[in-house]
């Protein structure tokens, strides 16, 4: 038991975390109805940290960050810009897209070092079972930071993502607040997927925001269902990954899968 407290309890802080502020963003993607925006964005901030490997950079070092960042900010304008009222080309198009080539084009760069087949899999599921103190509270500051912001404009946040019609006839500026939006949202998936990797990042936005609007029509509600979720499977893939000896990020991506088979189950026996 020591040795599990030992080993396991900075992987699960950070995904204490990462369920807190990817569970309300979550819920936002949703409603938008672009549920690949934050695979897509997370994809691109691992190839811009793969560029600045071709530069001679450290993957994972701080500098390498500002690569990364600067790649989901360019994606971030892009499907600002790229939300319409009438859409010829559905969004979602363009974001699948984006992924698409991102992965590709970083899986070509990574190809040419020794190193790459490794990389490639950091890419999909990092590594965070080795995430260190100073990384959870850089993490926890930022996304404070975020959280609060966001929470000051609560209002209008909500407006643009449920009733657009409405906000527009409120004056609001559709897409400067997409832009906001997505550049907040960049920051979260920059930081995240650089500890996370791609998949996993993917798992705590979507998953239990999912989950609770399964089971809940109200948006605080939403949220607090979001966070036992994102809590609740985070405890049981670490868990897992630790009796059986499993990676990490993969083992509680598979187990937020799991997860939500059985909240669907359970919704559809209980009849609610």
């Amino acid at each position: 038991m020591n040795d599990f407290l030992l080993l396991m309890w900075k992987p699960f802080l950070a995904c204490l975390i990462l369920t807190g502020i990817h569970a309300y963003l979550g819920i936002h993607v949703i409603e938008r109805g672009v549920i690949f925006v934050d695979l897509a964005l997370a994809q691109i901030a691992a190839l811009g940290a793969t560029v600045g490997f071709l530069f001679g950079l450290d993957l994972h070092g701080p500098f390498n960050y500002w690569f990364s960042l600067g790649a989901t900010f360019l994606g971030a304008i892009i499907f600002s810009l790229t939300r319409t009222k009438k859409e010829r080309i559905p969004q979602e198009a363009i974001i699948g897209i984006v992924y698409a080539v991102s992965a590709a084009f970083a899986i070509l760069i990574l190809s040419h070092f020794p190193e790459g087949d490794e990389e490639i899999r950091h890419m999909l599921v990092g590594n965070i079972l080795l995430v260190d103190f100073n990384e959870i509270l850089k993490m926890a500051i930022l996304y404070g930071i975020v959280g609060l912001f966001h929470w000051y404009f609560r209002k209008t946040f909500i407006l643009i993502s449920t009733k657009p019609e409405e906000a527009i006839k409120k004056g609001i500026s559709i897409k400067g607040w997409d832009i906001v939006f997505y550049l907040t949202f960049g920051f979260v998936v920059t930081s995240s997927v650089q500890i996370a990797g791609v998949l996993l990042v993917f798992a705590f936005l979507i998953v239990p925001a999912v989950g609770a609007i399964l089971f809940s029509d109200d948006l605080p509600r939403r949220l607090f269902l979001g966070w036992i979720i994102g809590t609740v499977t985070s405890v049981i893939g670490i868990v897992l990954s630790y009796l059986f000896d499993l990676p990490t990020g993969a083992t509680v991506v598979c187990t937020f899968g799991g997860l939500l088979i059985l909240l669907t189950a359970s919704k559809k026996l209980l009849g609610i």
